[in-house]
């Protein structure tokens, strides 16, 4: 149904081993917004992406995408349904090309963007399609990473801090990239430390602390709220 949430969280508990991570994260984001998890180091907001695909140990509580319960289901299973996700530490394969590490994830769904409309979305990427990974900047190893997970079939985006030590100039390319993604009705979920460039992206915002979501609120609201955010985050 239209009206059937992209992403559905409640009550979300995850550990590593021993340790607990999550302590109930509530979390509902709707088809075609871009939403951030705001937060300090150890809040929990990496931990919730990697919960939703379990790459944590254990959860409990719900996970449903697109309707679908899955708090049960693999990592792959997972995928299958349109989840794709760019972790912080890119993963670049460096004995690979530019376009081999694009077309190296296997297809999980139909619909996934070609590769000639990948290289119109980032030029950059069509003039390096030929060097190393290692050869590639920063900001041109970030935008394979998201390009990478585009082909795939993804529609559910889980962006973990993609702006994180990139030049200005890098992190306005990944905003308008952000912003074609929205246009062309991806789901998008970003981690950011980074709150100029996150802000103006998202629909709503979520601040999370000690594992959990303990504030949301949407776009318009964002000056209104500033001494809060003021108060959890120090911006």
């Amino acid at each position: 149904m239209a009206d059937t949430p992209a992403l559905e969280l409640r009550g979300l508990q995850a550990w590593y081993g021993e340790s607990h991570v999550l302590h109930g994260v509530d979390l509902t984001v709707h088809k075609g917004e871009v939403v951030t998890l705001l937060g300090r180091n150890g809040a929990g907001r990496t931990s919730t992406l990697r919960a939703i695909l379990g790459l944590t140990g254990a959860r409990a509580g719900s996970i449903k995408v697109d309707g679908a319960e899955v708090i049960n289901a693999s990592t792959h299973q997972i995928a299958r349904l349109g989840v794709g996700y760019c972790p912080e530490e890119r993963g670049i394969f460096a004995s690979l090309s530019c376009e081999e590490n694009l077309m190296l994830p296997p297809e999980v769904r139909s619909g996934g963007m070609t590769v000639e409309a990948i290289y119109a979305m980032f030029p950059n990427l069509r003039e390096r399609r030929t060097s190393q990974g290692t050869r590639l900047s920063g900001g041109e190893q970030q935008m394979l990473a998201v390009a990478r997970i585009l082909r795939t079939g993804a529609n559910l985006l889980l962006l973990d801090e993609i702006s994180e030590g990139l030049a200005p100039v890098i992190v306005q390319a990944l905003a308008n990239m952000i912003r074609q993604l929205k246009a062309l009705g991806y789901t998008v979920v970003m981690v950011e430390q980074n709150f100029r460039f996150a802000a103006p992206l998202a629909d709503r915002l979520f601040v999370m602390e000690h594992g959990r979501v303990v504030e949301q609120f949407a776009a318009a609201e964002l000056v209104a709220k500033m001494p809060l955010l003021h108060e959890y985050l120090g911006v």
